[in-house]
Parts: C-alpha cells; structure tokens; sequence
C-alpha cells in the first residue's frame, strides 16, 4: 500500500435532486446533519471516523430556480427553509431504526400510494406513445428539460456536477457519490462522461467512485434510461465505467422512482465486468413535508437506516480495498 493510498481523504459528494433548492450552504448543512443523525443514531462509535469525512456539494440550485421562475413558479425561499428544518427535527426524533418500518409509516399523516400508482400505469403507455417528456414535465418541469436533449440547461447542470467530482478525484480523494432525484441522472451522465467523454477519458477513464448511491432514483424507468448518455452505444461504452458499487434506495411510495430496481435493468454492467455490484433497497421515508407525508423527500432518504449503513460500511472499508 502506498502512501497516498494511506493518506487517502475519504469524501461524499451529495448532488442534490430537482425542484426549488434554498442556498448552496442551507442544504448541504441539512443534508450533512441529516446524515450524521443517521450514523449517530444506528452506529454511535462511528460518529468520530464520520466527522474526518469531507461533505461537498454539487449544487446546481440556482440554475434549477431561475428556470422554474421563468415557467411561472412561485418559490417562497424562507418557507421552504422553515418547513426543511421542521421535517428534519421530525426525523431526528425517531429513536430507533427499527421505527422506520412500515407500521409507523401507516401512521403518517397524508400517506397515499396513488401518485406512484399512476406513475406505474402512465409511464409505459407515455413511452409507447413517445410521451415521456410531457409526462416528466407534468410532475418535473426541470427534469423534463434537462432530459429533452443538449440544452444549455442540460449542459450548465452537468458542468456543476462535473467540476466538482473532477476536483475530488484529481486530488486523489476516495469517493462516495450520493445522489437524489433528479440528481441520479446528472450523477449518472457525467460518471459516463467522465469515463468515455473524448475530453475527459484519457484523464478520468480509470478513477474510480468506490460508492455510488442513488436515493429516489428515476433511472429505472426504461424511457428515461433510454435518454442518459450512452443509451445508444454498445458495449462496454454504453455505461460509466467508473464505479466499484452501487447503491439504489427507493422509498414505498415514492412516484419519482416508482419501478425500484436498477440491478435487472442494468445487469449489463455486470456481465460486461465495469461494475463489481448493484444493490436495491426498498425502505419507507417517513419525512413530513407541509404536515403530510413526502416519501420522495431528500432529508427522509439521507437519515434513513439502510443510507447510515451504507455509509458505515464505507468508512468501516479498509484503505487498500481496491
């Protein structure tokens, strides 16, 4: 083992979802608290070793609020933030992880399954009928733009996201990549391009992510996989060749990521050999938003059990893993 490989700085980078974002350092503070909740509650003696770990942000925020502004959206910034920490102060006080099961979700206020139940049925007769972007667009006015092609939104998004890994791996860092919503695609675009992207691979094409988790991830949908990067490729170069494992947590309920599995979808990767696993989780996010259940809600994902081990886990990985 090196001694680089020794001094090697573990780092997450968290590439937030869709939607209204409050500032940069709002959300990477609630989402490291969030995280840190997580460790502390489940694993008390790793909080120390989670405390060494660099938390960044790929924040791309404010290029998502100036679009949705121009679509006529009202975002009240204060509210927004308010109601943020309200949710998180409500997760913080489950005591247990065996409190995150589905009898204390069937408690919450404002559950319903109907929004992921519709999401199950339209998605596939929208992608037969060459309707998936108007579907998107109903529920994800951004997602949708950022899916419809080579946009300059598309590409001020990816460059955010981008920059920011670049930094880490060119400083040798080991990296957890976690992503959310609409954040997984991004994330998932630019570790390809990384790997096969003519100005990037001879520098990037053999860095690895040792864990990429994607948290309410819409790239389980066949007509949105069939629009990342890659999609009409062969091979090998049909996917990011980047990443040791691969996490995928869906929450019950959650519409954005209403088909909850990549690992069949994907099983390529597998047999082509660029991935060493892929894991599905199913859980249930118990994050209130506006006083009624949110299971796609970002805070709900980050505190959750199945993410604090999947984190301890990494930081409990011995430096010279690979």
């Amino acid at each position: 083992m090196t001694e680089t490989t020794k001094s090697a700085q573990r780092s997450i980078l968290i590439v937030h979802g869709g939607d209204f974002k409050p500032p940069e350092d709002v959300y990477l503070d609630e989402a490291s608290t969030a995280l840190r909740e997580g460790v502390q509650r489940d694993f008390p003696d790793h909080v120390e070793p989670f405390k060494s770990v660099g938390i960044e942000l790929a924040y791309y925020g404010d290029i998502g609020n100036e679009y949705l502004r121009s679509r006529g959206r009202h975002y009240d910034e204060q509210l927004d933030i308010g109601d943020r920490r309200n949710a998180l102060e409500g997760l913080r006080k489950i005591p247990q992880r065996k409190k995150f099961g589905l009898q204390q979700y069937d408690k919450l206020r404002g559950k319903s399954a109907v929004p992921e139940a519709i999401a199950d049925v339209a998605a596939p007769l929208f992608g037969l009928l060459g309707l998936t972007t108007v579907l998107v667009s109903m529920v994800a006015k951004d997602f949708a733009l950022y899916l419809s092609g080579n946009t300059e939104f598309t590409k001020r998004v990816r460059e955010r996201v981008r920059s920011k890994l670049m930094e880490l791996l060119r400083r040798g860092d080991k990296v957890m990549l976690i992503s959310h919503g609409t954040g997984c695609a991004v994330a998932y675009d630019v570790l390809w391009q990384l790997s096969h992207g003519e100005s990037y691979r001879d520098e990037f094409s053999a860095s690895k992510i040792e864990v990429f988790v994607t948290l309410g991830s819409p790239i389980s949908d066949d007509m949105v996989r069939r629009r990342l990067l890659g999609a009409k490729r062969k091979s090998t170069e049909r996917f990011p060749t980047n990443i040791i494992t691969w996490e995928n947590v869906s929450a019950e309920d959650d519409y954005f990521c209403h088909d909850k599995t990549v690992a069949n979808d994907l099983k390529a990767m597998m047999r082509e050999h660029v991935i060493s696993s892929i894991n599905d989780y199913r859980v249930y996010n118990h994050a209130l938003r506006y006083g009624k259940s949110n299971p796609h809600c970002s805070l709900g994902y980050f505190i959750h059990p199945r993410v604090a081990k999947i984190v301890v886990d990494w930081l409990e990985a011995p430096d010279d893993a690979i």
